[in-house]
């Protein structure tokens, strides 16, 4: 069944909360600690190698309680299962939605259109096993008889930023393949990552659904353009993998039907890195940590079909999002990993949240009267202390923040680790609590003249009581980065179904691609067209 149309805001639970926000918005955390000595006993989860201590929000138990009746009054509990069931929720495209089906076992059963689909996503797995196997063994070779030492994933959006993300996250666990990513169409960075390349030890993965990605397609051609310098035409067989939904255009580019990996309609680019669009982090870090990979997602799948919303990892969190965004009026949401091989994660939120939840109009076809999506940005910590932290303790903004960190070092430094995680724990606890006059004040020396520090004291105080959940891991392992991936897909839908909108379709994107088509025929042809003033000024200036 599709998902039901409920305005949010004309819910029981959303006026109830918009009186109890009138009654919590002047509430400090800190009073709610001083009062509750069993606060973080309430507000927190323990679930597998994960611990979600989200007791640093400005919430109670009450808070809780009517968001938890939100949810319900929505319909999540029927929304999730109308997900898992293979239902076609995407309506604006008649699609069901399912990379949940990608790390979902050979037994389960999953329809689509009639047909079990998970013998098909069986099928793919073990194409992907087979070929990654026969790279990384060497027993596949390149044209001259060399082995692949380096792979290059030709794609963009999600055909780019989810396998750049995971390999990134995971090169503690690499082999001897070098990865390497294209995407953006600027063909200065093409060259760069060609530059340092031999056409007879290269291996590319051509990821497009449509085989038609200008960007996608124009790397591809140039890349096939300098291959051939050094081959022949009959070499890229063995040189150029697709995966794609459209064989017949693979085929036609010179990619053996065999190298062909399918895609499917219910899933979407940006959560298809479980698919074989994930072929590159198989050939990165072996397939059996790539299965490994999908088992932790699968396990926070069972977590979130199953667990009641209460102790429901991503329910919870995405309705303090909710909270923060519709009664608190916070705009963004700030993603800091305290490891750097989670460098790429802010990014690859940034596609997943914005272009899923960035809608203005509701799944009943009328513009929403309410906030909906979440800005999102971040960097690792400690690097992101010394950049932008100065704007979340001091500044004018609320910023609720997540703070991902690990128990143990990959590398076993525990000397670097405890300094890294002894900055984790202090910084929501300095956001938490912030610094009174009273303690600026004893902070100065003796020599420092009262009219001093009169002057500075204001600058050094720090109101504190600034949200934070805490996310603390075990490991950063394939299965648990899996989790934590799966974790926040989950509280994206969770947000859509909460705001009426459609999370899995993408409208928007598509009006700047038409645009630039018609641009890019004016500019090669000189066969010009009105614009409005300033692009016809800027057009007009770039060609002379």
């Amino acid at each position: 069944m599709p998902l039901k149309k409920i305005n949010p805001t004309e819910t029981n639970a959303w006026q109830r909360l918009r009186q109890h926000f009138a009654e919590m918005q002047f509430v400090t955390m800190q009073e709610m600690f001083a009062n509750d000595e069993k606060r973080v006993e309430k507000f927190h989860i323990e679930w597998d190698k994960f611990l979600i201590d989200y007791s640093k929000n400005r919430i109670n138990e009450t808070t809780l309680e009517l968001l938890l009746e939100l949810a319900k009054e929505v319909a999540l509990k029927e929304a999730i299962e109308s997900q898992f069931n293979g239902e076609k929720i995407n309506e604006t495209e008649n699609r069901a939605v399912l990379h949940t089906a990608l790390r979902a076992k050979i037994d389960d059963h999953i329809v689509v259109d009639g047909k079990n689909i998970a013998e098909d996503v069986q099928f793919v797995k073990n194409k992907i096993k087979e070929f990654s196997s026969n790279i990384i063994s060497g027993k596949l070779k390149g044209f001259s008889g060399e082995r692949i030492t380096d792979v290059v994933n030709i794609g963009i959006g999600g055909s780019d930023l989810g396998p750049a993300m995971v390999i990134d996250a995971l090169q503690f666990y690499k082999n001897n393949l070098n990865l390497h990513f294209v995407s953006n169409i600027d063909g200065d960075h093409l060259f760069e990552i060609l530059k340092p390349l031999n056409p007879e030890t290269t291996l590319f993965i051509i990821v497009s659904k449509t085989f038609t990605t200008q960007e996608t397609l124009s790397n591809a051609q140039k890349i096939r353009e300098w291959f051939l310098k050094s081959a022949a035409t009959v070499d890229i067989e063995k040189h150029f993998v697709a995966v794609t939904a459209a064989f017949q255009k693979a085929i036609d580019f010179g990619i053996a039907e065999e190298n062909i990996f399918p895609m499917w309609d219910w899933v979407g680019g940006r959560f298809s890195l479980w698919s074989a669009v994930g072929f590159s982090i198989s050939l990165s870090i072996g397939y059996d940590n790539f299965e490994k990979l999908l088992e932790g997602a699968y396990k926070m799948d069972i977590h979130f079909k199953n667990e009641s919303f209460d102790k429901n990892i991503p329910v919870i969190l995405a309705l303090i999002s909710i909270w923060y965004n519709n009664f608190y009026g916070a705009e963004s949401e700030a993603i800091i990993p305290y490891s750097q091989y989670l460098q790429k994660l802010a990014p690859y939120l940034q596609q997943s949240v914005m272009e899923s939840n960035g809608k203005n109009v509701g799944r009943d076809g009328y513009p929403v009267n309410y906030q909906t999506g979440n800005i999102i940005w971040g960097e690792p910590g400690t690097n992101s202390q010394h950049a932008f932290f100065q704007l979340i303790h001091q500044g004018t903004k609320l910023i609720p923040a997540d703070f991902i960190g690990f128990k143990k070092s990959l590398n076993g430094n525990v000397s670097h680790h405890n300094k890294l995680m002894s900055n984790f724990f202090a910084q929501t606890e300095a956001l938490l609590k912030g610094k009174t006059a009273l303690q600026a004040k004893s902070e100065f020396d003796k020599k420092v003249t009262e009219a001093e520090i009169s002057f500075l004291v204001p600058f050094k105080t720090f109101e504190g009581n600034k949200p934070t959940n805490t996310i603390l891991i075990d490991s950063l392992t394939p299965e648990t980065l899996g989790s934590l991936i799966a974790m926040y897909e989950h509280k994206i839908f969770v947000q859509g179904v909460i705001w009426n909108i459609f999370s899995y379709d993408q409208w928007g994107v598509e009006l700047g691609k038409q645009l630039a088509n018609s641009i890019l025929n004016e500019l090669e042809k000189e066969d010009f067209k009105t614009h409005d003033a300033s692009t016809n000024f800027l057009i007009s200036k770039y060609l002379n």
